[in-house]
């Protein structure tokens, strides 16, 4: 039923997706290890995970987008699932830094020597090891979304209410992780990584390796979406987006429709997190920020929500434009991005794909009435209309 399942979601546009994620993931790595320094053709050390960080920001924005733009949840905490998998892969990075930190403690992060620390807290324990920590990268934001969907969505919370719980869920961790004696950095967090499975972190090799991770895990979580949307389930969370009091009366138990999409976006949005991690190099509360959550809304409403291509098209669009602007007017993006969210609401409220879609089955309707005259056999005379009059 799975193999179904997915080899349905391999049609058209999930393939053309797939083999273009695929052929990215090959192309990048090889051109900046195979081709010399200062050859057109090489990507540069630096832009590697620059590029590799816009796939994780891509990712997080498909997350969004399976509850927002087919499940019609407005969730503006998805900053905090994204952070929550990145602090389990921070958490990793440095248990492998070892005596070799500033303190040379073989156990014990810099920052807890620092603040006196005289053991590592429990909640530390087992990150030492990668497959651990890849686990509790999908488990923690997942069981954060499952327990916090769990009241919500039982509560019949919906709407505008319903964002505003999400933004203060994130606020409140936010605050959480600024303090020091939660045994996360406090304002700081975790840096000054040194390897990963054994491999400098710094490495040409590692960042491609990283870039070359993020690629594939995007192509996989657009895979997961697709075979999701295109099913039964996928219908009827739809259903649940237009309609959710008609959908429930039908007998459907919305709330745990919702609940899986939220779980399931939850631990999307922590593997883009753990994937980021790595690649900037920094883990800190500032990633659990209201603003940032919104700036997913602002990436996944430019691409056009409910798409999946869209999501990801806006993500790298919109931040790759904050990374040239900010170069050169980095005083006023905030003022372009808000702009940005204003124009796209008013003149392409289906984003740029929703937009390019609808245009595209216009030009097509406006032919077919043609086409079918000339090709369609004229009905016998005296024969019976087969389209219902109005009274019909």
């Amino acid at each position: 039923m799975i193999t179904k399942t997915l080899l349905r979601a391999l049609d058209g546009k999930a393939l053309w997706v797939l083999a273009a994620l695929l052929l990215i993931a090959i192309a990048v790595p090889a051109s900046n290890l195979a081709l010399p320094s200062g050859h057109p053709l090489r990507v540069p050390d630096h832009f590697v995970p620059l590029l590799g960080k816009y796939l994780t920001y891509a990712m997080l924005a498909l997350a969004l987008d399976l509850v927002w733009g087919f499940c019609g949840i407005l969730s503006l905490g998805h900053g905090a699932f994204f952070a929550l998998g990145g602090y389990a892969m921070g958490m990793y990075l440095m248990r492998q830094i070892g005596d070799r930190g500033v303190y040379a403690h073989p156990i014990l992060p810099d920052f807890m020597v620092f603040l006196n620390w005289k053991e590592l807290p429990w909640f530390w324990y087992g990150f030492d090891m990668f497959w651990f920590s890849a686990v509790m990268v999908v488990v923690a934001p997942g069981l954060l979304a499952f327990v916090f969907g769990w009241f919500a969505f039982r509560s019949r919370v919906t709407g505008v209410y319903l964002s505003i719980i999400t933004q203060a869920m994130t606020y409140a961790l936010m605050l959480a992780f600024f303090r020091n004696d939660m045994g996360f950095g406090g304002n700081n967090g975790l840096t000054d990584f040194k390897d990963i499975l054994g491999a400098p972190i710094q490495a040409g090799t590692t960042r491609a390796a990283l870039f070359a991770a993020s690629a594939v895990a995007l192509g996989l979580c657009f895979l997961v979406c697709s075979a999701i949307v295109n099913s039964k389930l996928g219908k009827v969370l739809v259903a649940v987006r237009d309609a959710e009091s008609r959908t429930r009366f039908l007998g459907y138990r919305v709330e745990r429709y919702k609940l899986f999409a939220f779980t399931a976006s939850a631990m999307m949005a922590g593997l883009a997190g753990a994937l980021y991690v790595p690649q900037v190099g920094i883990i800190n509360p500032g990633e659990f920020a209201p603003a940032n959550s919104i700036e997913i809304v602002i990436w996944t409403a430019v691409g056009g929500r409910g798409t999946l291509v869209g999501p990801i098209i806006g993500a790298v669009l919109v931040n790759a434009g904050k990374s040239w602007f900010t170069g050169l007017f980095p005083e006023f993006w905030l003022f372009a991005l808000g702009g940005l969210f204003v124009a796209v609401t008013l003149f392409l409220p289906r984003g740029i794909v929703g937009t390019l879609a609808d245009a595209w089955h216009a030009m097509k309707a406006r032919h077919r009435p043609a086409s079918l005259e000339e090709g369609s056999p004229r009905p016998p005379k005296g024969s019976a209309r087969m389209d219902p009059s109005p009274a019909e």
